[in-house]
């Protein structure tokens, strides 16, 4: 479409300024003309041109068309659908039988002047017929027969044809050849028929009188006067000749049962009359064929069912539901057996008739949900087993398929209440006599999957032993997928709407770092709803723990418990009949390698009080063997805690860089200082300076993160409420300059940086213990001090003993205007901050304030601030972040 829109939209430049820089070419005339008229026409409507310019003026030459209306011209011209047409359910309107045959594409339906003529012609006034002589003479003659209905062979005697049959003439002229001339055989066909004049009156779409060929029949009238109106009879189309009706013409004979005994051939003079449609019944619902059809007198339910080409196989006929109009001008319903032989109902005007769907319930039936390999519904018979279901574990489950926990929901009242039963697949399919449960009719067995998260299941079936060729056919799929949602959301407008939001920043621009804080983030909040897995325990228990909720009531408890601890997934799970403490562990996914199972712990309600509680402590590896004394049976909601093993720490790593003989990823154990680790890593190179030491830690760093964060909401507060207080003054800081304050906070990020003295812990006098995600940078020796903030030139200056830090600060250019000279301090290489002035805190000795490495800050003076009493603060703090920043990303 687009290419036409570009197409007319050239064609409407040449026309409107007789410019020959743009000619269409033929092939793309070609192509439009290939469209149908209706979409031509509007196309050229749309654009201002006249559809002659572009067909060459051969739009509207055939004198046939212009005769004969064409369909299309009845079509509405199309209007672009919105977003709520486009995705509402459309509703499926029965429409009348029928007269559908007189739409799409336009045709007369005129017989083919070469098609074969029935050996049943009549032969009339004005046929041509083609003689041919073989034999002693060869001659080929066309001789039509004349108004006296003669046919006048040369060299032969005239002969009466008219009123003959075809049939008749050839039988005639072949014996009178033979009497005639001796020798010679004559071999007859029809060349050019007669044209006849015929009537179509009545509701025909465009009345009048035709012009037809002699071989024309009723339904080809019909298609020459453009169809009938929507208001036609199908059923009782006349035929009338001289005043009488000699022919009654049923559309549906021919459209139904293919009868064409009574579309018989018209003779001039003839008038189709196409009454106003009788008596009309419509049928709905699961038939073959929904629509709304013309009743004759008399005909019968069956009847009717017929013309609706019968019943759907899920149609339930045992009360199919027809609105009638009764004789009070109002509506009533009527429930009627179809299924019967003898159907008591009689069709009447204006009926519907609504065949509903049978009941979506199976009978006899179980079912199979999760990870099988073939889920569904299968048959059930008495004693029926689950080994009779699953045969296999390899043939009938999926390779995710979680072989140690599946569940059996069984109704158990007519209400639709269930109760629960688990059993281990593996040992139904040997047939265990413990978990071969006997099955009931409508049972319902849920398989899981071993994997919670759709990521980890994905990775493991993708080791699966693929050929090369598979794997290529599996990434073609998916990138086919991603392909269709990302088309999908493109059209309804997602994509856009994102574009519009918050922007953030794109995955492939993080640093390792961030996705693995994103990562670790993530596991925090839990999994959102399409991380898991298809068939995890989350989705496939949702509806039986909903539907347990639902049904408990003051007479029947909640019938469900929850398992928190070391388990592999914790939460809560039904209560399944004769629940053990081991069965709700293998439900939870089986014990971790961290938990202790010397004791575990049940948290028990008494006696049906919330308020009052008891709790249960067993041994759990007795439980888990099945001992009775500890696997203890449980009730509802109960509460199972799994406890860890005492000191238990799972892979903790620190990390070493920069200057260390070793450096790398360590694992350690719990309580191990780093003095320890520095020793497993051979110490220092000759190049590290130990005093320059950076250490972080993650649990600093998202305690930093947090004040960030309140401290930039709090500047912001500070900043609002000055703006009201006091006008733009000369020595208030200008917008741009707070936004970018209020910027640079809320997009730095904490470094967690702890302040060490490194030289004290090798030498062993002071003690820090390790923890995990810990990271000690050792950078190489420094032989620079930097000068950053209110200064003319900020930069690094290589490092002198003696001179002092007002010289360092002249060097850089001298301070700027706004600098606060009363509150410079210094960062020192180890991150500690001193102020070299002997009046405040941190006071110390000249001669001692600077060394190689050293970092000098000149804060802004409050004054050009308003006064904000966080600006000092927040200014610290990014310098502080900046200069830690620098250092670790120079190792």
């Amino acid at each position: 479409m687009k290419l036409f829109n570009l197409f007319l939209t050239a064609v409407v430049l040449f026309t409107s300024t007789f410019s020959l820089a743009f000619t269409p070419s033929t092939a793309q005339i070609e192509q439009f003309q290939k469209l149908p008229k209706a979409q031509q026409e509007a196309l050229a409507k749309q654009y201002g041109v006249d559809l002659s310019t572009i067909s060459g003026g051969n739009a509207n030459t055939n004198s046939q068309e212009e005769e004969t209306p064409t369909i299309n011209s009845r079509e509405k011209e199309e209007e672009p659908l919105t977003d709520e047409e486009r995705f509402k359910p459309k509703e499926g309107e029965v429409e009348p039988f029928g007269y559908e045959l007189f739409a799409g594409e336009p045709t007369t339906f005129m017989p083919s002047e070469t098609a074969a003529v029935p050996e049943t012609y009549l032969i009339g006034r004005g046929d041509q017929l083609n003689i041919n002589f073989y034999g002693k003479e060869s001659e080929n003659y066309e001789v039509i027969v004349d108004r006296e209905g003669r046919l006048s062979i040369p060299n032969l005697s005239p002969v009466q044809v008219a009123g003959l049959t075809f049939g008749e003439v050839k039988e005639l002229v072949k014996k009178k050849v033979e009497q005639e001339i001796i020798g010679v055989q004559a071999f007859v066909s029809l060349g050019q028929l007669r044209s006849m004049r015929i009537l179509v009156l009545g509701e025909a779409y465009k009345p009048g009188s035709y012009s037809v060929s002699s071989l024309t029949t009723v339904s080809h009238a019909l298609f020459i006067s453009g169809g009938v109106s929507d208001i036609a009879s199908l059923r009782n189309i006349q035929v009338k000749r001289a005043g009488k009706v000699v022919n009654n013409f049923d559309l549906y004979d021919l459209l139904i049962n293919g009868d064409s005994q009574n579309d018989i051939i018209l003779k001039p003079g003839d008038v189709v009359f196409i009454p106003p449609v009788g008596a009309q019944v419509a049928v709905e619902g699961l038939v073959k064929r929904p629509a709304i059809f013309e009743l004759k007198q008399g005909e019968s339910a069956a009847s009717i069912l017929k013309m609706a080409g019968g019943l759907k196989p899920q149609a339930y006929a045992q009360k199919a539901i027809v609105e009638r109009f009764n004789n009070h001008n109002r509506k009533e319903i009527l429930s009627i057996d179809f299924s019967q032989k003898q159907i008591n109902y009689t069709p009447q005007d204006g009926d519907r008739i609504r065949f509903n769907p049978v009941s979506l319930q199976y009978e006899n039936s179980i079912s199979v949900i999760g990870a099988a390999a073939r889920p569904g519904h299968y048959q059930w018979h008495e004693g029926k087993r689950i080994s009779d279901v699953f045969t296999s574990v390899r043939g009938d489950l999926l390779p995710q398929a979680d072989l140690t926990y599946g569940l059996l929901v069984r109704e158990i009242n007519i209400s639709g209440d269930i109760e629960v039963h688990q059993f281990d697949i593996a040992q139904a399919v040997v047939k265990a006599p413990a978990h071969d449960l006997t099955l009931q009719a409508n049972d319902k067995l849920y398989v899981f999957s071993r994997f919670e998260e759709k990521e980890a299941e994905e990775l493991a079936l993708d080791n699966l032993a693929l050929s090369e060729e598979q794997k290529k056919q599996q990434l073609k799929a998916k990138q086919w997928h991603q392909y269709q949602q990302k088309e999908f959301e493109k059209y309804i407008g997602v994509q856009e709407q994102e574009a519009q939001s918050k922007e953030k920043p794109a995955e492939a621009n993080l640093t390792l770092a961030q996705l693995a804080k994103q990562r670790k983030a993530k596991e925090s909040k839990g999994l959102e709803i399409e991380d898991y897995a298809v068939f995890s325990r989350y989705n496939l228990l949702k509806p039986i723990k909903a539907k347990l909720k639902q049904q408990a009531s003051v007479e029947t408890a909640m019938q469900l418990i929850e398992i928190n601890g070391h388990v592999a997934f914790p939460g809560v799970y039904p209560l399944t009949v004769g629940a053990e403490v081991n069965e709700l562990i293998a439900a939870a996914g089986g014990l971790l390698e961290s938990a202790y199972t010397k004791q575990a712990e049940i948290t028990r309600i008494v006696a049906g009080d919330a308020s009052q509680v008891e709790h249960i402590k067993f041994n759990l590896h007795n439980a888990m063997l099945g001992e009775k004394g500890d696997n203890r049976l449980l009730r509802s909601k109960d509460s199972l805690n799994i406890f860890s093993i005492p000191n238990w720490q799972e892979n903790v790593k620190v990390e070493l860089k920069g200057e260390v003989k070793f450096p790398g990823t360590y694992t350690i154990r719990r309580g191990e200082t780093l003095t320890n680790l520095l020793e497993r890593a051979g110490g220092f190179s000759k190049f590290a300076e130990q005093r320059a030491a950076i250490f972080t830690r993650e649990a600093i760093r998202e305690q930093e993160q947090k004040q960030l964060a309140k401290l930039s909401e709090d500047l912001r507060r500070d900043i609002a409420q000055k703006s009201f207080e006091n006008s733009v003054g000369g020595n208030s800081l200008s917008y741009d300059e707070m936004s970018k304050l209020l910027g640079d906070l809320a997009s730095v990020e904490a470094v967690g940086r702890l302040v060490i003295d490194l030289p004290l812990i090798v030498e062993d006098k002071q003690k820090l213990v390790l923890q995990d995600g810990d990271t000690l940078y050792v950078p190489s020796k420094r032989d620079s001090v930097s000068v950053i903030g209110e200064v003319n030139y900020a930069t690094s200056h290589l490092y002198k003993p003696g001179v002092s830090f007002e010289d360092y600060i002249d060097l850089s250019g001298g301070l700027k205007v706004r600098a606060d000279e009363d509150r410079i301090y210094i960062i020192k290489a180890n991150g500690s901050v001193v102020i070299p002035d002997s009046g405040n805190w941190f006071a110390v000795n000249d001669s001692q304030t600077l060394e190689a490495g050293d970092t000098i800050v000149v804060p802004l003076n409050s004054g050009y601030m308003d006064n904000l009493t966080l600006w000092s603060t927040g200014t610290q703090i990014v310098y502080q972040l900046g200069v830690a920043l620098a250092a670790i990303s120079s190792i």
